[in-house]
C-alpha cells in the first residue's frame, strides 16, 4: 500500500539524499539544480522516479557556452506509489538522488544498474 507524505517533508528526505553525498563528489557537482515535482512529463512513463534534464560533464569542453543549469528532477508520487513504508520511501529517494545525479558525470544507466542504483 502506498504511503502519503505532504511535499514539505518529502522535500526534506530530497534534501537529506543530497546531504548524504560524499564533499568530495558533492564539490564536482556544478551548474546543477534538484527540483522536486509530483509527476513525470506526460511524455515520460507515469512510474518514473527521476530525470537528468542537461549535459553531461563528460561530454563538454573548455568551449562549451555558458548553459542554464542541469536539472535533476525527483518524481514525488511516483515514489510514494511504489513505497508501503517510510523507511523504504527514504532508501528509494536516496537511490534516484544518486542515480540522476550520476548522469550528471556521465554514468550510464548499465554501470548504474551494476553499482545497485538502478
Amino acid at each position: 500500500m502506498p504511503i502519503e507524505m505532504d511535499r514539505d517533508r518529502f522535500e526534506a528526505l530530497v534534501d537529506e539524499a543530497l546531504d548524504a553525498i560524499p564533499d568530495e563528489l558533492a564539490s564536482l557537482v556544478h551548474n546543477l539544480v534538484v527540483l522536486v515535482e509530483d509527476e513525470p512529463p506526460e511524455h515520460e512513463p507515469a512510474d518514473l522516479l527521476g530525470l537528468y534534464d542537461g549535459v553531461a560533464l563528460t561530454h563538454r569542453d573548455s568551449f562549451s557556452p555558458t548553459i542554464l543549469p542541469d536539472r535533476v528532477f525527483v518524481f514525488r508520487n511516483p515514489l510514494l506509489d511504489m513505497c508501503s513504508s517510510e523507511e523504504e520511501l527514504v532508501r528509494e529517494v536516496g537511490i534516484t538522488v544518486v542515480h540522476e545525479i550520476a548522469h550528471h558525470f556521465g554514468i550510464s544507466d548499465a554501470r548504474l544498474h551494476d553499482l545497485g542504483y538502478a
